[in-house]
């Protein structure tokens, strides 16, 4: 089989002069050019010809040049209306490259119903899984993360380059103030790895602070079940709007008096909701679950 061309800053930058547009900033559109680290991101992602990915923000289509070589189908996702039609006429003779339009969250907690529907209309036959591999935006990176952790078991591993204040955020621990639901909920349900640091030059245009590439590996909770992890990210965030607060403050916002005294009477109350552990945080969860229902 052929190795798949990987797009140069010149391709991009002759695909967009084309197309008589630039880089717009406020979009967060910083192209990966560096051909090594998108072969990479592909080699880690561990592709297959049953898997279904998903890409959000292909830009040129790059990295979706790697993805589609390896993978079964790929589901791109793409805001800006011209980079899509790029994409289109790109990806034109290759029917398991499926675009959409538009942004990826229907709300802030809600990923868009036709996403969404195509992950939970995976068969997942052979071995194959959904995952996520991305260059993502950072507008949507936390959101985008939590809602598939939370609503979408069927995502089994994600792989992208973002920030590194996010990475910095999915791995944070208790006490420092990186540390909230991002960690929480990821630090539960994955296994989360920073796997490199990449600086300025692998984008283009440069973007202002370095950015990482993540992996994270969906695992079963022995600490929750599945149900309930919607209503426990739903309680985790509650109590975190409220995070320079003491634990028995904040969760003032959330629960009822007597819920709240329940759920205070084996802890440190006078702690700030950053200084307990993932596990303490399930255990506050199941306290508050035990009574009157919390009202986020």
């Amino acid at each position: 089989m052929s190795v798949p061309h990987v797009q140069t800053k010149q391709e991009i930058e002759q695909l967009l002069a084309a197309a008589g547009v630039r880089p717009r900033k406020r979009c967060g559109q910083n192209f990966l050019i560096d051909g090594n680290l998108m072969r990479r991101v592909a080699e880690v992602a561990d592709l297959s010809p049953h898997d279904l990915i998903l890409e959000v923000g292909p830009g040129t289509g790059g990295l979706t040049d790697l993805l589609a070589a390896g993978a079964g189908s790929v589901i791109c996702v793409e805001i800006d209306t011209v980079l899509l039609a790029i994409m289109a006429d790109r990806f034109r003779h290759l029917p398991t490259v499926r675009l959409i339009q538009g942004d990826v969250l229907q709300s802030k907690h809600r990923i868009r119903a036709d996403v969404g529907d195509a992950i939970r209309s995976f068969q997942g036959e052979s071995g194959g899984a959904v995952k996520l591999v991305a260059n993502l935006p950072y507008q949507v990176a936390t959101p985008l993360v939590l809602n598939l952790l939370v609503d979408f078991p069927q995502v089994r591993r994600l792989v992208f380059t973002v920030q590194a204040e996010v990475g910095q955020r999915l791995v944070a621990r208790p006490g420092v103030k990186a540390y909230g639901p991002l960690a929480i909920i990821t630090q539960l349900t994955c296994d989360v790895e920073t796997l490199v640091r990449i600086g300025l030059q692998s984008y283009w245009p440069r973007p202002a602070i370095d950015s990482v590439l993540m992996r994270l590996d969906r695992h079963d909770s022995d600490l929750i079940a599945a149900s309930a992890l919607k209503a426990f990210a739903t309680f985790v965030r509650a109590v975190f709007e409220h995070r320079r607060k003491t634990i028995r403050s904040a969760l003032g916002y959330v629960l009822d008096a007597d819920a709240r005294d329940r759920v205070c009477q084996d802890i440190d109350a006078s702690c700030r909701p950053e200084s307990f552990s993932v596990r303490e945080w399930v255990a506050l969860f199941h306290a508050a679950q035990s009574g009157e229902d919390y009202h986020a």
